[in-house]
């Protein structure tokens, strides 16, 4: 019997060279604001790493008979406001020290909009497009048995990321449950709703993102209908956000995704090109646009990018040539520091990835209130309460901008790290 070919599904088909560290930058915008604020140092020390972190392997066999382990981690970066929370990604790039970056993040984004959760996140290296659902599934419960000890819905509540969604925190309550002996829905968020999943979850990151973009038109006094607006990247967040500028009157010239990009001047309607994605797998090849490259869509003439694929993209080989006058990060992490003083100097108003992305982790602690109380809000209740949320967290963070004359990155960074400071002062914990 002729022997199968061995496929490594751990490994991506082609690896790019990374220079960048995520988890440097974390590290690095959390000690501007820790000088800003003149911390103790036990309270600098203290926020300045995770809690805790730990690395799993898990093994499963096939569909085609062979087994692979594969490693994955899970990152509790503090829990000093509250359970931690971040999602889980499954990606050929994933690492310790993105996922160290990103639960940082996660606890500034929550302290930021101000819902009483840390940071944590989760990864799995595999290249998700090479495995079939009951791998996935294999993978999914696997791994939610090597961290089960971690999470829980009062220690650390997962959600969807990058190539997980929906169905993969179906299959992570599940597996959680199991353990417990009774179904548990309030361990994990971006749930189906028939399983305690929030109404307006799908869209909250791109909703949010909306509210915060609203809100900085009417601080800079400037009306959105007809600007002009280039997207890197068209998941849920890209399309998402898309769709409500476009409803709004923007117009939208360039949209690029993993595989390339396309651009028409005359505008692109977000609507169809989803349609387009849904029959396709890719915005590449849409009818009346010229294929783009991320590095040519970043330099176009706009009035608003929104970067909303991976970390890094904006950095100092091509911030100058940003022509953009806001940026919206709906991507965690898509401007290097270096990138930011760039910006800075050249008056592109930054609307970080902190406040302005806050959006899905706000839906997100909506639900799991909900799960825990077992008892559920309409989605017009849903996108009133993130609205006010988010519309709050932009004027407090234009507060403190304004006030100590620092860009809004800055800002937010100051106002998240000195809430979590204060509660990690009154609680008297490491003193």
């Amino acid at each position: 019997m002729k022997e199968k070919t061995k496929i490594d599904y751990t490994k991506p088909d082609i690896t790019p060279e990374k220079s960048f560290d995520p988890f440097l930058e974390s590290l690095m915008q959390f000690e501007k604001a820790a000088n800003f604020l003149d911390l103790e140092p036990w309270i600098y020390k203290r926020l300045k790493y995770p809690e805790r972190e730990i690395t799993v392997h898990v093994t499963i066999t096939l569909d085609n008979g062979h087994a692979e382990s594969f490693t994955g981690f899970r990152v509790q970066h503090s829990t000093i406001r509250g359970p931690a929370k971040g999602g889980i990604r499954y990606s050929p790039d994933a690492s310790l020290n993105e996922c160290k970056a990103l639960a940082s993040w996660m606890t500034w984004k929550c302290a930021v909009v101000n819902i009483p959760f840390g940071g944590g996140k989760g990864a799995v290296i595999c290249n998700p497009l090479k495995l079939s659902e009951n791998e996935l599934r294999k993978l999914t419960k696997e791994y939610t048995l090597a961290i089960r000890d971690l999470i829980g819905p009062f220690k650390d509540i997962p959600a969807p990321d990058m190539f997980t969604n929906e169905q993969t925190m179906a299959w992570i309550a599940e597996a959680y449950s199991q353990t417990q002996g009774y179904l548990e829905p309030a361990v994990v968020t971006g749930k189906p709703v028939y399983l305690g999943g929030s109404l307006g979850r799908k869209e909250a990151t791109g909703t949010g993102l909306f509210f915060v973009l609203e809100e900085a038109a009417k601080y800079l006094k400037i009306t959105l209908e007809g600007k002009k607006v280039a997207i890197l990247g068209f998941g849920n967040v890209g399309s998402s956000i898309a769709k409500l500028v476009h409803k709004a009157g923007c117009r939208i010239i360039a949209v690029t995704d993993m595989f390339g990009g396309i651009y028409n001047e005359k505008g692109i309607d977000p609507i169809a090109l989803a349609q387009y994605v849904v029959q396709t797998g890719s915005v590449t090849n849409f009818p009346d646009c010229d294929p783009i490259d991320n590095e040519t869509l970043i330099a176009l003439p706009c009035d608003i990018l929104i970067p909303a694929a991976i970390e890094g993209q904006i950095n100092k080989s091509n911030a100058a040539q940003v022509k953009a006058k806001i940026i919206l990060e709906g991507a965690n992490g898509p401007t290097t520091t270096e990138a930011d003083e760039i910006l800075n100097e050249n008056q592109v108003f930054v609307l970080p990835d902190i406040l302005a992305n806050a959006g899905g982790v706000t839906v997100s602690y909506l639900e799991w209130v909900q799960d825990l109380q077992r008892y559920f809000f309409s989605e017009e209740e849903v996108l009133k309460k993130t609205e006010t949320i988010m519309k709050q967290a932009f004027w407090d963070v234009v507060k403190i901008m304004t006030e100590n004359k620092v860009s809004m990155r800055e800002a937010a960074y100051i106002l998240a790290v000195d809430r979590v400071a204060q509660a990690l002062r009154a609680l008297g914990r490491g003193v």
